[in-house]
């Protein structure tokens, strides 16, 4: 048996029989990891009360070869994040964050992810209710970058010519990102998207926040992002808090 201390963020949990949790946690020094945590809904001395989803803190849990479910032995909450629940914008948002680390990160240390993921989840908390949209796909595509995925904005996808800026470009989600005139022509689906779009996932990609200037302009991003994620994620499997939070955000703007 292993003991391991990493710091931690619950992305879900669960009851387990009458006093006990199951929750999927991503850690900074290993990955995504699943734990139980016996008798976490009677014990207040060692999980407290605030230990829910996005709640973060040192993780103690120990380990046994060859088992999926790890034994959680403490959780000391630094960070419970009520304001995440006290808004229906921030929450979905949080949800969308969760999702991409539950469903394509692993058990692999990623210390980078980690970071965007917390920070992802602070920039969204501090949002206000017109701004979730914009946060949410900043850390959004800041994880995708993270996990490896980032789409070409500033040269070619398919031949790595050098695209101007202030061009507005082809983009396609099958060849990964920007296209030249001449690549586009070859690769059927390609759309274009205006130079401010490719300014701002740039941005975002780099963890850097950028603001959205309309709901028009944050649903076509929402778009964008979920047809990517489709094409090179999520391997044809629907993403569930995702379709959620766009849901909410159209029924937000129609109101």
């Amino acid at each position: 048996m292993t003991l391991v201390a990493t710091e931690a963020v619950v992305l879900h949990a669960f009851d387990y029989l009458e006093s006990s949790r199951i929750m999927r946690l991503i850690t900074r020094d290993a990955g995504i990891q699943s734990v139980l945590a016996r008798g976490a809904r009677s014990s207040r001395k060692r999980f407290g009360t605030s230990l829910d989803v996005f709640a973060q803190g040192t993780a103690e849990y120990s380990t046994r070869p060859g088992r999926d479910l790890n034994t959680l032995t403490a959780f000391d909450v630094t960070r419970a994040r009520p304001e995440l629940a006290a808004d229906i914008s921030r929450f979905t948002g949080a949800c969308v964050l969760a999702e991409l680390a539950l469903r394509f990160s692993s058990d692999e240390p990623h210390p980078r992810l980690f970071d965007a993921f917390v920070a992802g989840l602070d920039a969204i908390g501090a949002a206000e209710a017109d701004d979730t949209v914009s946060r949410t796909l900043g850390a959004a595509w800041h994880i995708v970058g993270e996990l490896g995925f980032a789409p070409a904005l500033d040269v070619c996808a398919n031949c790595h010519t050098p695209l101007a800026d202030d061009a507005r470009t082809p983009f396609s989600h099958v060849a990964g990102g920007a296209l030249c005139d001449r690549c586009a022509r070859l690769v059927p689906g390609a759309h274009p998207i205006p130079p401010e779009a490719r300014a701002a996932l740039a941005e975002w990609l780099a963890g850097s926040p950028v603001e959205i200037s309309s709901a028009a302009e944050g649903r076509a991003h929402q778009r964008l992002l979920r047809e990517f994620l489709d094409q090179h994620l999520s391997e044809g499997k629907k993403l569930v808090a995702y379709s959620m939070w766009e849901r909410e955000q159209l029924l937000v703007t129609n109101h």
